[in-house]
């Protein structure tokens, strides 16, 4: 069988780990420095937790669970319900055929199906609808009308061979209509989702989070900073900077509506990525109430998110492009003409905001999203960043079903081409939907995957370095072995990363073969003899070679 991995997911080799570490503990290291406090949610969340979270298209992307991951039982299991439902109805119609008409039978077989329809209550709703719609296909109730009038007009049928023949009929047809009832069940995506899986993989760490505040509100101190490193799984088509399984990193505050979050987040991104060295990135902002505001101010209130879709799409689209869009989805060519200057906002942010002021001046909400904006932009104006660009973006307007404030999203350097590498915003009751109301939150988060594609791509990894041993004690003599272990014992117990190599060399050969393994590993320090308890120092960049204690060895080295 030829080893494969599944589509979306990834090896990391050793260097690939180290590099990914390197900004994992980056991004850390920044979280705490604001305060932020560690916390981890399952891997998988309850169905109900997640479904209906990320609207239609996010939904379809959710990785579900099978009960108990063994569909054969489920299979198993109502597959017998159903024959036996479709068995008590052969029953049924044997029956009744023996003293009525095909007509009067045909006529009232609804009826009689209805009559069982209570057995599959032990299924749910849905699977029971969906079993009796299919008995009553016209086609099905015709063949099964029909076998049975064959079954009862058999000569060789009497009292005492009927259960013989019945069980005849169950291997047949009822098995047959059994098996694609069964099928078609499991094609209904509101049963399957019900009765085949209760659980699914996260799709993000902003709705555990959530799950997470009120589930343990008593015990949080709000306002509670939190940040959560771990993957997430969707089912998406793979594609550069895309994967079906990858980290995510977040920091987010709830319970506080103070715009100075905004600010210290715009800060957060500029210090994680000047860490990095990734200078040039653009913080893009901007705010849900300035987009309910222009949709309000043109006319299209009530296609708010047609609106909006459609401006988000304007760097990879155009202005043609955008206005199709919108007309195709209803809205008037005269509400796009008044959005037309939208599409050539320039200059500073101070222009965009004084320009959205004269749009949005007749728009209550418009005019909040412009205050809170103006807030945000003037403060980091005065305390300055490092080598990030704050830039207003009146058409950036991702996830309006989750936000209701700021909005953020943090475009790569120019020279890269790749899409964005960190997003985020204010969502004002997202703790709601788990029945915590009024709690407040914004929050931003780090696309790992796309990160570590830029710092490749600007070579930005040559000082990061792999794990490797200080010090190598080679091993070219078995009885020597004892002497090195407890020697490295000593060297670990005062924090100097060393080991020994495992193979004694027995041979010139070997002995080679243990100093290309130091060569390739860029290794500082070997030990190679012992001479009583002194040992052979050989510092591998000047080629020094001392006999030492392994207390001066400590000391050398420290």
């Amino acid at each position: 069988m030829k080893p494969e991995i599944p589509k979306g997911t990834r090896d990391f080799s050793s260097t690939q780990v180290a590099r990914r570490n390197y900004i994992f503990n980056t991004i850390k290291h920044s979280f705490e420095l604001f305060g932020f406090q560690p916390i981890e949610t399952p891997s998988f969340e309850n169905s109900d937790t997640l479904m209906g979270k990320y609207g239609e298209e996010g939904d379809r992307l959710i990785f579900k669970i099978l009960n108990s991951g063994d569909y054969m039982k489920v299979n198993s299991k109502y597959g017998i319900e159903i024959n036996n439902f479709i068995v008590e109805i052969y029953r049924n119609l044997i029956g009744r055929i023996k003293n009525d008409t095909k007509s009067n039978i045909e006529k009232n077989f609804e009826l009689i199906v209805r009559q069982y329809k209570y057995v599959f209550k032990s299924i749910n709703d849905f699977g029971a609808e969906l079993i009796f719609n299919e008995l009553n296909k016209s086609d099905r109730r015709k063949r099964i009308i029909d076998k049975i009038i064959e079954f009862n007009s058999n000569p060789n049928l009497r009292e005492d061979n009927f259960e013989h023949y019945f069980s005849v009929l169950k291997r047949s047809s009822i098995s047959k209509i059994s098996n694609y009832i069964l099928s078609a069940l499991y094609k209904n995506s509101k049963f399957l989702s019900s009765e085949l899986s209760e659980k699914a993989l996260r799709y993000d760490l902003t709705v555990p989070f959530a799950r997470y505040v009120v589930q343990h509100q008593n015990e949080i101190t709000f306002p509670f900073k939190r940040y959560q490193i771990q993957p997430v799984w969707r089912a998406d088509k793979p594609q550069k900077g895309r994967y079906r399984e990858f980290y995510q990193c977040d920091a987010d505050v709830v319970g506080s509506k103070s715009l100075w979050q905004e600010v210290e987040f715009v800060q957060l991104y500029d210090g994680v990525f000047s860490k990095l060295n990734i200078k040039g990135t653009t913080i893009k902002i901007n705010n849900r109430k300035i987009l309910s505001g222009i949709a309000e101010v043109i006319g299209a209130k009530d296609k708010l998110i047609d609106f909006t879709v459609a401006l988000d799409k304007l760097d990879k689209i155009g202005k043609d492009g955008v206005t199709a869009e919108m007309i195709s989805k209803g809205i008037s060519e005269e509400a796009i003409n008044k959005v037309q200057p939208l599409f050539d906002f320039t200059g500073t942010n101070t222009d965009k905001l004084n320009s959205l002021k004269t749009m949005l001046a007749t728009s209550e909400e418009g005019m909040r999203g412009v205050k809170e904006l103006e807030f945000v932009i003037s403060n980091i104006e005065k305390l300055g960043l490092k080598t990030a660009i704050l830039e207003l973006d009146v058409t950036l307007a991702r996830g309006l079903n989750y936000y209701t404030g700021a909005i953020f999203e943090v475009a790569a350097p120019k020279e890269v081409k790749l899409g964005s590498i960190g997003g985020g915003g204010r969502y004002d009751d997202l703790t709601g939907i788990f029945g915590l109301k009024d709690v407040s939150g914004v929050g931003i988060s780090f696309g790992l995957d796309r990160i570590y594609l830029v710092m490749e791509e600007l070579g930005l990894f040559e000082t990061v370095e792999l794990p490797k041993p200080k010090v190598l004690f080679l091993n070219f003599n078995e009885e020597q072995s004892l002497q090195k272990v407890q020697a490295i014992a000593e060297l670990r117990a005062n924090g100097i990363k060393s080991e020994l190599y495992p193979d004694v060399a027995k041979s010139n050969n070997q002995q080679k073969k243990q100093w290309k393994y130091v060569d390739k590993r860029a290794i500082e320090y070997v030990v190679t003899d012992v001479e009583g308890d002194k040992f052979m120092f050989k510092n591998c960049e000047t080629r020094e070679q001392n006999l030492l204690t392994i207390s001066e060895i400590i000391k050398k080295i420290e």
